[in-house]
């Protein structure tokens, strides 16, 4: 048999494996000693003698000098010390104290349970004590297991313990199923079985939550000190906007060092509702001195481009010089290595010609590789460039090629879909006809025609989804169609709105008789368009936009288009003029209702 040192225990002074000696504890300051019997072991009556404590034994710690002392935070033990395999048998041996014995229980018994471990338990309930047992006595046997803050003793013969540290309590739990004897006494109110359970206490568990919130706190900590590590620093606070602060970015934004700064001052300025009456002119000025340095930009590019080009071009041809070295260098070894020159070379020489061929060839093959690479690098680029002008009309025949196969497959279902109504109307006739008749194979025809029945019903539904799937992708196709034959007609009503108005601009240069020999008005929508607009726009006696006279009308009608209603009103000068009005970035165009005062120049 092993003897097992439990690790919550204070370590031996001795091998218990080697020691068959029993234990004794001490007095309540004195230390944990071993005492053996004489080598007569029969006599119970003989005195025991001490064993020689060792010269650097410390008393106080209950261990050597030289060993360090297991404490619960060594790295592997852990707050609560590593649980005894259960396939190893533990032999506890018998505990003399000063007032008491404690008798182990018996190995072969299973081990006594326990409850549930509470969080942070520091108590135990300790049961079976003797009816004569005191304070003390309890006090002398616990105390080995670790410093003791409490105790609460029952008068039903059991009592509460509160150590100071939760791994004194794993102590206390090897004690128990020990038999206690009070002195050499065999009254049965000097003795009793030690049950040592974990106990539930309010103050452990609010120790507990203390600690496991203080570990929430550190953990918080240092996550958020993680994060601020982590965090990208934040940018300069922008100034308020000021006549003088406004001057200064205004010279910034002038010079291209600064302008990105200047930016962003200006920038902040307008996304904090900076810009009033007015301020606007020295808004309006920035704002143009940074569209200014748009064409800086441009060239700035322009010139990095050619760079690039310039570079590729000087790589290209710097590694194509480089290829008619390497072809001279091959053609040097080839040369070489025909018989005239061969011949007279050593062994030695011509393995280290043929190896420097080899290498050689090899490094060529990779630069021209690399070589018509960029080559077809290039020539991709050009078709790319070619391509693109051709997608848009490929997609639009892409488009009607698709709509009609899906017309044909529409088709083709369908005329699946009612042959194969046709077959399930002949076999339910067939099914009616073979009721009516009584063949003696009537029901094994029946189950025949009812599993050909379902067949044909799954392949219908089969053939019903394809079908509306089908009718969906066509509906779709006809949608993108229709979207695309609208852009087309919008395109070209603008178009013709172009055209109409380099028609108008020339017409406005022939002399007023010709204008008025044509006729500006040509058809009955554009008369009802004109006496509404001189209705609206005699309400407005200031004049008004084109986009304020096109939003009164798009809400008579939505197809109004804005380039015709201003063409049409360039048309009729003698009734419709338009004037500049408004100072600086208030500056608009509007038109005004003149009909009575053409009416009097015509």
């Amino acid at each position: 048999m092993f003897l097992v040192q439990y690790t919550g225990l204070n370590q031996l002074p001795f091998d218990p494996a080697n020691n068959n000696e029993p234990l004794q504890f001490g007095s309540a300051s004195g230390p944990l000693v071993t005492e053996g019997l004489i080598e007569n072991g029969g006599e119970s009556n003989k005195k025991r003698k001490r064993t020689n404590v060792p010269s650097d034994f410390d008393p106080a710690l209950g261990m050597m000098t030289g060993i360090p002392p297991i404490t619960p935070m060594m790295p592997g033990l852990g707050i609560v010390p590593p649980p005894i395999p259960p396939d190893m048998p533990v032999v506890k041996e018998i505990i003399h104290c000063k007032s008491c014995t404690l008798f182990p229980p018996n190995p072969n018994l299973p081990p006594p349970a326990t409850r549930e471990r509470p969080p942070g338990c520091k108590t135990v309930f300790v049961g079976g004590l003797p009816e004569n047992g005191t304070e003390q006595i309890i006090v002398e046997v616990f105390e080995q297991c670790g410093e003791i803050i409490a105790i609460r003793k029952s008068k039903k013969n059991f009592c509460h313990i509160r150590f100071a540290e939760e791994y004194m309590v794993d102590k206390a739990l090897y004690l128990s199923g020990y038999r206690i004897r009070l002195g050499s006494s065999t009254d049965k109110k000097d003795t009793g079985r030690l049950h040592v359970d974990f106990a539930q206490a309010r103050d452990d568990l609010y120790e507990w939550e203390c600690k496991q919130r203080m570990l929430a706190r550190e953990e918080r900590h240092r996550r958020r000190m993680e994060e601020e590590r982590l965090r990208p620093p934040s940018p300069p606070p922008v100034v308020h906007y000021s006549d003088h602060e406004c001057s200064i970015v205004a010279e910034k934004l002038k010079d291209d060092s600064k302008f990105s700064e200047a930016v962003q001052t200006l920038l902040t300025w307008i996304e904090r509702g900076e810009v009033n009456r007015r301020s606007a002119n020295n808004f309006y000025s920035m704002i143009q001195s940074a569209n200014s340095h748009v064409r800086r930009l441009v060239n700035e590019k322009a010139a990095h481009e050619k760079d690039m080009e310039e570079a590729k071009e000087k790589f290209k041809q710097s590694l194509s010089g480089i290829l008619i070295q390497f072809e001279q260098i091959v053609a040097v070894y080839h040369s070489a290595s025909k018989q005239k020159a061969w011949d007279h070379f050593t062994k030695a020489q011509r393995k280290n010609i043929s190896v420097w061929c080899k290498q050689a060839e090899e490094i060529r093959n990779i630069h021209n590789d690399e070589l018509m690479g960029i080559r077809r690098e290039e020539e991709m680029e050009m078709s790319d460039d070619e391509i693109e002008e051709t997608t848009e009309t490929k997609e639009t025949e892409e488009s009607v090629s698709q709509a009609e196969a899906l017309k044909e497959e529409n088709d083709s279902l369908r005329w699946q879909l009612d042959a194969y109504r046709n077959e399930v109307e002949l076999l339910k006739q067939e099914q009616g006809k073979a009721h009516k008749e009584d063949d003696p194979n009537k029901e094994q025809q029946l189950k025949l025609l009812q599993q050909a029945l379902q067949g044909m019903q799954q392949h219908l539904l089969k053939v019903q989804e394809e079908y509306k799937r089908k009718e969906a992708e066509l509906e779709k196709i006809k949608d993108d169609k229709i979207q695309v034959e609208k852009g087309l007609e919008n395109l070209k009503e603008k178009e013709s709105c172009a055209s109409r108005l380099c028609a108008s601009s020339q017409d406005s240069d022939y002399p007023l008789e010709k204008t008025l020999s044509s006729s500006p008005i040509k058809s009955e929508r554009e008369a009802l368009l004109v006496g509404i607009i001189s209705t609206f726009l005699h309400v407005h006696p200031f004049g008004a936009s084109i986009e304020y006279i096109c939003s009164y009308l798009h809400r008579l009608d939505n197809k109004i288009c804005t380039s015709d209603v201003e063409c049409l009103m360039s048309r009729l000068q003698h009734t419709f003029k338009q004037e500049m009005t408004g100072v600086g970035a208030s500056l608009e165009k509007r038109w005004k209702f003149c009909g009575f005062e053409g009416l009097k120049l015509t």
